[in-house]
């Protein structure tokens, strides 16, 4: 019974990751097009002045930030549960490394609020002259850059320990985890090398493609037809 118990367990939390990673990115995916839709880029006024005639779109687009991190935090535990039977300490470091990466989505989140504050405020313009208030956004958009490629290089990390568990598992078609290995191994490999040159960055960002379209496919995926439990597994000890 105990064994049924922990089978259906696993079956609900790798169905609830499944729509957490379809969540996730659309809910990250909002929050980083309504962001870059009102962001023009050296020029804080034209900034300032299209936040100010769509502001609740721009809030609500930064507030999905939010969303896009506590559902990282939602699909961590669901993919832990999942595959934890498999080797329970490389799921506990994975579950650590995503948690990780939900603390800098939810930190860019708020910065990215907290800044808007300077956007619609009444003093904002007059306080700085253009070139100040200028450098200010290049400074955000820096520090932006910087917190999306370190929370990638945490998101990479865990999501390639994750799909190394379910490779090894074949809890779900190898082919298919292969796919989520290697696309999570190119991210901190893209989000690293964005750091150190910077200048590349566009074209690094490109290596996020695969895993992008992975997570999708294994989020359906697992939505709908879960986990298959019918394979050899570690022994039982490792849950204990």
């Amino acid at each position: 019974m105990t064994s049924h118990y922990s089978n259906a367990s696993q079956i609900r939390y790798a169905r609830l990751a499944g729509f957490m990673y379809l969540l996730v990115d659309a809910a990250y995916l909002t929050f980083a097009l309504i962001n870059a839709r009102f962001r023009a880029p050296g020029d804080f006024t034209q900034t300032a002045h299209r936040v100010a005639e769509s502001e609740l779109l721009y809030r609500f687009g930064l507030s999905t930030g939010l969303v896009a991190s506590l559902c990282i935090v939602f699909l961590a535990v669901g993919l832990y549960v999942a595959v934890k039977p498999i080797d329970r300490q490389l799921a506990l470091l994975a579950l650590v490394f995503r948690l990780l990466e939900a603390t800098f989505v939810g930190g860019q989140a708020v910065l990215a609020l907290v800044v808007s504050r300077l956007y619609v405020g009444a003093d904002s313009l007059s306080a700085f002259d253009e070139t100040q208030l200028s450098l200010f956004l290049t400074l955000h958009a820096t520090a932006d850059q910087v917190a999306f490629n370190s929370l990638g290089v945490f998101f990479g990390l865990g999501s390639t320990l994750f799909f190394y568990l379910l490779f090894k598992s074949t809890y779900i078609p190898r082919p298919l985890a292969g796919w989520g290995l290697l696309g999570s191994v190119l991210v901190p490999i893209s989000c690293f090398g964005s750091l150190v040159w910077p200048q590349h960055a566009k074209t690094l960002q490109l290596g996020w493609a695969p895993i992008g379209l992975a997570e999708v496919v294994v989020g359906v995926w697992l939505v709908f037809k879960g986990v298959n439990l019918q394979v050899s597994t570690p022994t039982r000890s490792l849950m204990k």
